[in-house]
């Protein structure tokens, strides 16, 4: 079975490594720091801009991937792009025989089949959806 990888925005490790790289991409631009060797700030510079591509390309490296916080989410399953949901236009959600059916609003069905993942996982998904969805409408 297949896991998925569930990532909560709120990660605190992930928000360091971001400023971190606001703060070397900065320093190597303004040249705050004098050097001896004055590439040294394009050296810095550049790895801000690196950490800046690691933070904003890790949902490409797991097939199966859950990311979410208080306003929405997006849901990547056995597929290389998709679905970013609100949670505030979420009307239903089921799970049946594998199969995770999202009604919204409007009327529009979105549907995702987890047929090789992981029970825990299955179950993990529906559970936030469901709690982030009735914390909103109330």
């Amino acid at each position: 079975m297949k896991r998925i990888y569930f990532d909560n925005m709120r990660n605190g490790i992930w928000i360091s490594i971001l400023i971190l790289a606001l703060i070397f991409i900065l320093i190597g631009t303004f040249e705050v720091f004098e050097f001896e060797n004055p590439i040294m700030n394009k050296w810095i510079s550049a790895i801000g801009c690196l950490l800046q591509v690691v933070y904003f390309t890790r949902i490409f490296w797991n097939k199966n991937y859950f990311q979410w916080n208080k306003k929405g989410a997006y849901i990547r399953i056995n597929s290389f792009v998709g679905k970013t949901l609100r949670f505030d236009e979420i009307k239903t959600t089921e799970l049946n025989e594998k199969k995770l059916t999202i009604t919204k609003d409007n009327g529009n069905k979105v549907t995702f089949d987890l047929n090789d993942i992981a029970e825990s996982d299955t179950q993990k998904v529906n559970e936030i959806i469901v709690k982030n969805t009735i914390a909103n409408n109330l």
